[in-house]
């Protein structure tokens, strides 16, 4: 915000690498409209410094103790240093004293195990992009091997810019140069009128370049149910929003708090997991200043110390609680198979005893505004098959697929009844999902339903690729089997003459897993008159993944392919074939993931 500028108008680093990667912190990514903090949708919640300005009154906070205390007192998991640029006292009439200033608190927020982000705090960035350039990359050289970093390339564009014309160019330029050194971490970019257009941003995106985030700007005493409606058409657009920089009072940083506003927009921000800065650590004479006059400028501040706009702040800060679900929420790779009970967080539902086939637990109890979360990891880009196991007395349920934190929705599903609540019957949808580790939501709209399982498969095709398809007759040890040549379509030797107890290992041909998941394996098998039966297993015996019975193919060379799904971890398997009982020949055998 401009605040303090027209009160005072009245009145060097190293270029070497930072050393290895720093991980006190999870990185932080973004995955759609959401930020993810260690690979699972979360938010941030801290304070914003005032301008680094020489002489300006957040100056004297800029310092190791400040930060210190944001983290002990406060709770704070974010701080923001605010380069002050082309104002009085900035960075290009003076940009040691301002660099100075702004790496004492990126310094003691990395000691601190606190994201920091580097402000470059200037209504017309654009103008000086040669400049903003030469100092993100400086930055990205000193910190780009810290988690905890992150670049907001510019702060507030006023009304007389534009997105297309000027800041979107500006951004390009400048994320590129932060890019070429380094590759990751978040980058916020700023839009048009101070930063309250992230809609129009978001109908002409940056494109090119992963992690970047887009700045909302809100001041509750000014900004209400219209701002967080052109938020939530940024988001629904795909955008990732943080608001780098709030306030209780006005716009122009003076007036009462505007306690009821404030807390409509807490509400709202904790909905859609926006990290947040409150604006701003100093004690100039306005009333978003979070210190009264002549506060301690090393922390240890009393409640006195505070104005009203700081306790509101801090009470906010401290009551976050916007971090991720707890690290033993381990992301399941894809496809798989996810049971219910078997959330990250829920709200609402039970737990209870199911008669359904595989056993176990179900969710019951299940009423609208329900939900669950499932931590995922989608192995590539594509559509998805979604399906749910699901019990319900009488019809009229259903429920949706979403991101975590609810939006993006993915699709719906309605759920008919089943004749009561044990009574279970499969419904699906597909659904198109980005790759990487993400945290998917099932959120109910109308309740009366059980849900035992989901189960989320490749549904176009792409995942139909073998991992590998080895030849029955190249075991590297067997025992009572021979082998025999073969008129299937390929030719060479399958294996025959197979009788109870005898068995093959392929040991000698290794199968890498990639991942946990859902696997189907295909077995190429012939029998004159049927009813034998194998188990399929790990060399050696244990475990055993499947039994699989052989129907008759009307002779010894008429072939035909029986298929069997389970779960494989990942990592290298030797498998085996076991004979319980005989009257069949096998030619090969092949593992795809997914269910095929």
């Amino acid at each position: 915000m401009s605040s303090w500028r027209a009160v005072l108008a009245a009145a060097l680093l190293s270029a070497a690498a930072a050393g290895p990667a720093l991980a006190d912190v999870p990185a932080l990514s973004v995955r759609g409209n959401q930020l993810l903090v260690g690979g699972t949708p979360g938010s941030l919640s801290g304070v914003s410094y005032y301008w680094s300005n020489n002489g300006w009154p957040g100056a004297r906070f800029y310092n190791a103790s400040t930060v210190g205390w944001l983290k002990s007192d406060w709770k704070a998991t974010v701080v923001r240093a605010a380069m002050g640029v082309d104002e009085a006292g900035g960075y290009l009439q003076d940009p040691a004293s301002n660099k100075a200033r702004l790496k004492a608190v990126v310094d003691a927020a990395i000691a601190n195990d606190l994201y920091v982000i580097i402000d470059w705090h200037s209504h017309y960035a654009y103008q000086y992009q040669a400049q903003a350039i030469e100092f993100f990359q400086e930055m990205a050289r000193t910190y780009g091997k810290n988690n905890h970093v992150i670049y907001e390339i510019y702060n507030e564009p006023k009304n007389d810019a534009s997105w297309s014309g000027n800041v979107k160019p500006y951004a390009q330029a400048v994320i590129g140069a932060i890019r070429a050194i380094d590759p990751d971490n978040l980058v916020i970019v700023g839009s048009p009128n101070w930063s309250q257009d992230a809609d129009v941003a978001s109908r002409d995106p940056i494109t090119g370049y992963a992690n970047i985030a887009y700045t909302l700007h809100f001041y509750a005493g000014t900004h209400g149910q219209f701002l967080r409606d052109k938020a939530s058409t940024a988001m629904a657009n795909g955008l990732a929003l943080f608001v780098t920089e709030w306030g209780s009072v006005n716009a122009d940083g003076n007036g009462g708090v505007a306690t009821d506003e404030t807390n409509a927009w807490v509400a709202f921000m904790k909905a859609h997991n926006l990290s947040n800065a409150n604006w701003a650590l100093d004690d100039a004479p306005e009333g978003s200043a979070a210190l009264a006059s002549g506060a301690s400028s090393t922390g240890g501040w009393p409640e006195s110390a505070l104005t009203a706009s700081g306790k509101l702040a801090r009470s906010i800060v401290r009551g976050w609680g916007g971090t991720p679900p707890p690290a033993a929420c381990a992301n399941t790779a894809l496809p798989a198979k996810l049971q219910a009970e078997s959330w990250c967080q829920m709200s609402g539902v039970q737990v209870e005893t199911t008669t359904d086939a595989d056993g176990g637990s179900n969710l019951g109890y299940i009423d609208a505004g329900d939900w669950m979360t499932y931590a995922v990891d989608v192995p590539a880009d594509g559509n998805y098959r979604v399906s749910y196991r699901v019990a319900a007395a009488a019809g009229g349920a259903s429920l949706q697929l979403e991101q975590g934190g609810g939006t993006p929705v993915f699709g719906t599903v309605d759920i008919a009844g089943t004749g009561g609540w044990q009574n279970w019957s499969t419904v699906s949808h597909v659904v198109a999902l980005k790759a990487g580790k993400q945290v998917l939501g099932v959120s109910t709209k109308t309740g009366g339903f059980n849900l035992n399982w989901l189960q989320v498969e490749r549904a176009d095709g792409s995942g139909s690729t073998p991992l590998a398809t080895v030849k029955a007759s190249s075991f590297s040890q067997m025992s009572g089997v021979q082998t025999e040549a073969t008129t299937d379509s390929g030719g060479g030797q399958s294996v025959g003459y197979i009788d109870a107890g005898d068995w093959l290992s392929y040991a000698g041909t290794p199968i890498t897993v990639p991942s946990t998941g859902t696997y189907t394996i295909a077995f190429r098998v012939a029998s004159l008159n049927g009813g034998g039966w194998f188990s399929f297993e790990e060399a050696g015996g244990a475990p055993v993944y499947a039994t699989v019975s052989v129907p008759a193919t009307g002779g010894w060379q008429n072939w035909t392919t029986i298929k069997a799904t389970l779960t494989l971890t990942a990592g290298t398997h030797k498998f085996g074939f076991k004979a319980q009982s005989g009257g069949w020949n096998l030619n090969w055998f092949s593992v795809t993931p997914g269910v095929q």
